[in-house]
């Protein structure tokens, strides 16, 4: 059964609490369970038997499917019950299984989700991780603490990234890719442990990017990768040639910026 109120569709089975805060439009199956200082934004559907734990911020026209975990402590040894939150935002789908963790006192306090992601079966965000839009992670993809994955990332079934980890924006992981360095943006990589492999060039082509804009790219990708040179001789002439080609700086600007350097 079914009860509609204030444009909201819930089932009469599932178990919300009085200190949740669901918008119009929101949709929540049989026996799902939403717990206090969650809030869910208008057109979000909840699954059937998925549990969604707070403090947590969804954003508008989510989909979360049966048996989702969505919110829960992370799984951290520091974790002493500290007010942390977990902050998704607009047309994400979590596929069943999928489990997302709050954030750590000890960093930075949320888990944030960008828009637009695609987060399939039994894939696992722990705790810090930061995730831009756009991201796809295939089935049983998972994150260590504190990983940060830029716009368009995709990660291959069973991939696994060691905490810490950085993964730029356009790369690719293959199928079970275990990854204990950061991946500079267009990068695809391969392998336990995982080894750069060339540019994903369908995918820039599949958002756009047109062939001289690729063409650099590769050339950006030679200088790092198959020059023989030193990673700071790499950024210097990096960063003159993206004077003259901006899909450059995205290189440059990843690669000062990394800590746990670069898979090479």
């Amino acid at each position: 059964m079914y009860i509609q109120g204030f444009l909201r569709l819930i089932d009469s089975r599932a178990v919300i609490d009085p200190k949740a805060e669901l918008d119009e439009g929101v949709d929540v199956g049989p026996f799902a369970v939403i717990g206090a200082n969650v809030q869910i934004g208008k057109g979000t559907n909840v699954g059937p038997h998925s549990v969604i734990k707070g403090p947590t911020r969804i954003g508008i026209d989510n989909r979360i499917f049966q048996f989702a975990s969505v919110g829960e402590d992370p799984q951290d040894l520091k974790y002493k019950g500290e007010f942390t939150r977990l902050d998704i935002g607009d047309r994400n789908v979590i596929r069943e299984f999928a489990t997302l963790n709050r954030g750590t006192a000890q960093d930075a306090v949320v888990t944030r989700i960008g828009n637009d992601n695609l987060f399939m079966a039994y894939i696992h965000v722990a705790h810090d991780c930061q995730i831009g839009n756009h991201v796809i992670m295939a089935n049983a993809a998972s994150l260590g603490g504190h990983v940060t994955l830029h716009d368009w990332a995709i990660l291959g079934g069973f991939t696994i990234v060691h905490q810490f980890c950085c993964i730029g924006a356009h790369s690719f992981c293959a199928m079970g890719s275990a990854v204990s360095k950061d991946i500079p943006p267009y990068v695809m990589v391969s392998g336990n442990p995982s080894k750069p492999f060339g540019v994903n060039s369908e995918g820039l082509r599949r958002r756009g990017f047109d062939e001289q804009a690729i063409r650099q790219i590769k050339q950006g990708y030679k200088l790092l990768y198959k020059q023989q040179l030193k990673l700071e001789d790499a950024i210097t002439q990096l960063d003159t040639l993206s004077a003259e080609t901006p899909e450059l700086k995205a290189y440059v600007d990843f690669l000062r910026k990394s800590e746990r350097s670069i898979v090479r």
